[in-house]
């Protein structure tokens, strides 16, 4: 965390114990003293850390995604569960298009070419993004600041979101899933890990597209194949990619059954690879904890933290 939590969460009312590099073991030993928990996505929250919890009011989770809590337990146990998805929404939709416009107009291909004494304009001509038409799949904060910069480039931005009953930005026209399959050249994906999304986006789903498409995920790794997303290349169903997430973070602890898979992304010049950062900024690593103590001080307002 950012070291400004502490002073923050200090104006609440809190004693704060900051302990960045607790083990899962150690904390189990000690979470019956607390009454709130702040981590980030390797931490998992569940039965058997929770067991002793007796004090604990809430968990927040320095980011967006709540994958690694168990929310089921928590809301049974009337824990109260705080995210921060307003506090690096901005710093992942700067992140995608950037990855968006190099990939479209090729230059990291360009920039390698001339470092290796290579002048080939024709080779390296681009693509304009103002004439696609961007689908985005999941329309929460991180598709909506996403869908706002995307307007500025003159593009069409679709969205689809399964469990939005009315659009909660105007950046973006609301559509049926078959309305992006059948429009999209560009398709971004905005959904959280869940049962129901883990290894949803794979190949099947991709082959209902009417045209190749470029693929970007930014979301979860756990959501896309990446076999499935080998075979899409070599077929052609997906023309170029950019990921900043992975199945298995970090790609350089792949298993051996594993090997083909990634050394095959990681030697294709028509992948956009990131290391997780699309929402790790300067400014989100002080912004998330600015939203989540703003969260807690309205719940202690509203009486459902002590």
């Amino acid at each position: 965390m950012h070291p400004s939590i502490i002073p923050q969460l200090e104006s609440l009312g809190y004693s704060v114990d900051y302990q960045p590099d607790i083990s899962r073991k150690h904390l189990a030993t000690i979470i019956h003293k607390y009454q709130g928990l702040i981590v980030r996505s390797k931490t998992s929250i569940d039965g058997p850390l929770l067991e002793t919890a007796n004090r604990l009011q809430f968990v927040a989770r320095a980011g967006a995604g709540v994958d690694n809590l168990d929310e089921r337990l928590l809301m049974k146990r009337k824990i109260q569960i705080i995210n921060a998805p307003e506090g690096n929404r901005d710093s992942l939709a700067e992140h995608v298009m950037g990855m968006l416009l190099s990939m479209l107009h090729r230059i990291k291909e360009s920039d390698d070419a001339i470092r290796k004494g290579i002048w080939d304009r024709e080779a390296f001509r681009g693509t304009e993004l103002g004439s696609k038409t961007v689908g985005l799949i999941g329309c929460g904060n991180m598709g909506c600041a996403l869908a706002q910069r995307l307007g500025s480039f003159g593009c069409q931005v679709l969205g689809y979101d399964k469990y939005l009953t009315k659009p909660i930005s105007s950046h973006y026209q609301p559509v049926s899933l078959k309305s992006l399959f059948e429009q999209s050249d560009i398709v971004s994906l905005h959904v959280p890990l869940t049962d129901e999304t883990r290894g949803f986006y794979n190949y099947s789903f991709f082959q209902q597209f009417s045209k190749p498409i470029y693929l970007i995920n930014s979301a979860r790794g756990e959501i896309l194949p990446l076999n499935d997303l080998v075979n899409l290349l070599k077929e052609q169903k997906v023309i170029a990619a950019c990921l900043d997430v992975y199945q298995l973070e970090p790609v350089t602890q792949i298993s051996e059954n594993q090997k083909d898979t990634y050394q095959y992304l990681l030697n294709s010049p028509r992948l956009l690879l990131t290391p997780h950062v699309a929402g790790w900024s300067t400014e989100s690593y002080q912004r998330i904890n600015q939203v989540l103590v703003q969260k807690l001080a309205r719940l202690k307002k509203a009486g459902l933290l002590d």
